[in-house]
């Protein structure tokens, strides 16, 4: 499997139209309340896992009769139930994970989440986390393209590590070169691509990417 989608157990209205992202290779994974999500939308769930302290009874019935295969786990364990979801997906060696269901809600759900994708990162897999409202990557020292996408029109990278060295952008409409961003700097807030295609690169640090619209 070169794709992996998790569905976690967050609000429901923060998670998109999952058909927008479905396709024939894609492997379902629901979390918790994410795997009733999942059969909601009409969605394939292949596997289910977690406590499933967030559903009904009935939903878990539904879920075990639907889902290609179910692992229950007792309430208190060591894991989140995400993170049972990811071990689960890493043993398919993905080149990337979708994560949906991660955001909104608890702010420490959100921040444990979004550092999520540092182990992503040290393992060679592009993890994105997706929302109604917002697209967000970790990504490493390099060169990186984007594409343009109209759905998501602002482009914001904000450091993880204390300092980013030599970052560059191309193609955008506040472009930077060889320019070092500090941690919490707001200087790479709302940017905008003015091309199909960007780049941006960076020598040394860690960058989150977050693509976002605005809510009409």
């Amino acid at each position: 499997m070169k794709k992996i989608a998790i569905v976690a157990g967050g609000p429901k209205d923060f998670v998109p139209d999952l058909s927008k992202f479905d396709e024939n290779n894609i492997l379902w994974i629901g979390a918790d309340l994410g795997a009733e999500v999942i059969l909601e939308q009409g969605r394939r769930l292949d596997i289910a896992v977690g406590d499933f302290d967030s559903v009904s009874s009935e939903s878990l019935m539904r879920i075990k009769e639907s889902a290609g295969r179910t692992d229950t786990y007792p309430n208190e364990k060591n894991e989140t139930d995400l993170e049972i979801a990811l071990l689960e997906a890493l043993k398919y060696q993905p080149e990337q994970i979708l994560l949906f269901g991660v955001t909104g809600g608890r702010l420490d759900h959100t921040m444990v989440n979004i550092q999520i994708l540092y182990p992503l990162l040290t393992k060679g897999i592009k993890g994105t986390i997706i929302d109604q409202q917002n697209q967000v990557e970790l990504v490493g020292q390099g060169v990186h393209t984007l594409k343009k996408i109209s759905q998501y029109p602002y482009v914001s990278f904000l450091p993880v590590t204390l300092a980013i060295k030599g970052l560059s952008l191309e193609g955008f409409y506040y472009p930077l070169l060889d320019a070092e961003l500090s941690y919490g700097s707001t200087r790479c807030i709302s940017n905008q691509l003015i091309e199909d295609r960007g780049t941006f690169s960076f020598t040394e640090g860690i960058l989150l990417v977050i693509r976002s619209h605005d809510v009409i």
